[in-house]
């Protein structure tokens, strides 16, 4: 079976402000993102081994350091179905970010891969494979919002897409292709 091919930027992304959720704060970020993480862990889509933050300074802004932390329990092997629906593993299929800035709490949810949507990244269709996986991520945002008792927003488009409702865009497709995007892998 072929590898999974990533995108450098995300095909689509939706951002909670949670201000309203909770209070800022590390404490606040990690319950929340455990939440989160025992959603997206219910639709195989994220299993999380580690968890990693930047460092900012106050005052002078981001360092060019991050740490990493090694987690001992189940909380990076996401479940991944090809077009006659086996299951198989994918690092970082869906990444979740959970920010505990003292001007609010906020989450965001990516995804970097072309299984979301109905053309690969040589813009071939696929409808099986969009089949196996769109439901997935709707089911998980919607589940998401609920929990979070707040409608997402969209986030930046990018050339690999962008997010409509609970899903990524359909391109603008010509002659019943997509876009073919491998120059920009």
């Amino acid at each position: 079976m072929p590898m999974l091919m990533r995108a450098p930027r995300e095909c689509a992304s939706w951002f909670w402000d949670l201000e309203d959720y909770a209070p800022p704060g590390l404490r606040s970020a990690l319950v929340t993102a455990a939440r989160m993480t025992a959603v997206l862990r219910k639709h195989d889509l994220l299993e999380p081994h580690h968890v990693e933050w930047p460092w900012f300074i106050p005052g002078a802004g981001g360092a060019p350091a991050m740490t990493r932390l090694q987690l001992t329990g189940p909380i990076d092997a996401e479940e991944v179905f090809h077009a006659q629906g086996t299951p198989r593993r994918e690092h970082r299929l869906v990444e979740l970010t959970v920010s505990p800035e003292h001007l609010g709490l906020s989450a965001e949810v990516s995804v970097f891969h072309d299984i979301w949507g109905p053309f690969d990244f040589r813009g071939e269709p696929h409808p099986e494979v969009h089949r196996q996986n769109a439901p997935r991520l709707a089911a998980a945002l919607r589940e998401l919002e609920a929990l979070l008792g707040v409608a997402p927003e969209p986030g930046e488009p990018t050339n690999f897409g962008r997010a409509a409702g609970y899903g990524v865009d359909e391109p603008v497709v010509m002659d019943g292709r997509g876009p073919d995007l491998t120059d920009q892998l």
